[in-house]
């Protein structure tokens, strides 16, 4: 069964395509089909006009139906859309997705910070570590960044900011927020030593490809400040050059480290894991699960 997710951030669009597979002991094994990435960049509009700009607002309609075709092709039966951070915001959002469900007949829901941090955990990753140790997903956006927190199995906090990419690049996050998320992190983090980083995200995916480090094996706290010295140190124009990056990619790099360094610092954390994982993944996970609890894989 072909299942469907479809993410639309502040800095991108994704469509991800999964087909559900059962194990001998009936648990689903999601295997991904394909990915598409589409570079709205709705945070550029809405965390300066905080509305979304006409061309934009087809450029997402226009995707969407791009999307709409490929799902058709690939014989998706079920398919669950959310937006995050540049939606919440944005003045105009219920008229554009009021205007995706008409031309395109999906719907698309507009998910608290809280929500997205859940649904980012519905990948269960962390129920398959080690019950030993303790766990701060970190998944950094253009327009915010989620924290989850799991401790011995279980998960203690969970809490998103308005600390992204794109509002850093914007100069839209000031002193006080970044003071909020720094106080938070220390003061939840302390009772616990040894925590391990699960980080989420375009960039940081990046990263990992970049440093060459084999599947499973961690990054350092140490490489991530030496990228963002590195990165930091020549133009976005040098960056796509050099590393042969995308342009939407090159720009954002930069403020991402920023923020996977501080927070790792802040709690006292030297490695991060990179598993792959993301939203899209995470709302895979909750619509086969809505699925399974209204009874509609009965005969799957």
């Amino acid at each position: 069964m072909k299942l469907a997710a479809i993410d639309i951030g502040s800095n991108a669009a994704r469509l991800l395509i999964s087909d559900v597979i059962l194990s001998n002991n009936k648990r689903p094994q999601f295997q991904k089909v394909n990915l598409v990435r589409v570079p709205l960049r709705l945070g550029f509009d809405v965390f300066d006009q905080q509305k979304i700009s006409k061309e934009k607002e087809d450029m997402i309609i226009n995707t969407i139906k791009a999307y709409k075709l490929l799902m058709d092709a690939y014989g998706v039966q079920y398919c669950k859309a959310a937006a995050t951070s540049a939606m919440r915001d944005a003045s105009n959002a219920n008229e554009i997705l009021a205007r995706v469900k008409k031309e395109t007949g999906l719907s698309i829901e507009v998910i608290t910070g809280d929500a997205e941090a859940s649904l980012i955990y519905e990948n269960h990753i962390a129920e398959n570590l080690d019950k030993n140790h303790t766990y701060l997903y970190i998944d950094v956006g253009g327009g915010s960044t989620e924290l989850t927190f799991f401790a011995y199995g279980r998960q203690v906090f969970k809490r998103s900011f308005n600390i992204g990419t794109i509002r850093l690049l914007k100069d839209q996050v000031d002193d006080f927020t970044w003071s909020e998320m720094k106080d938070f992190v220390k003061r939840e983090t302390k009772p616990y030593t040894d925590i391990i980083a699960i980080g989420s995200g375009g960039n940081i995916n990046k990263i990992f490809s970049l440093s060459k480090r084999k599947e499973g094996k961690p990054l350092q706290l140490q490489l991530l400040k030496d990228y963002y010295k590195e990165f930091s140190s020549f133009s976005v124009a040098d960056r796509i050059r050099i590393y042969k990056l995308r342009e939407d990619r090159a720009d954002v790099i930069v403020p991402a480290l920023f923020i996977y360094v501080n927070i790792m610092r802040w709690g006292n954390i030297e490695d991060i894991f990179v598993p792959k994982i993301g939203l899209a993944d995470g709302l895979i996970q909750h619509l086969y699960d809505e699925l399974k609890a209204k009874g509609q894989l009965v005969n799957y």
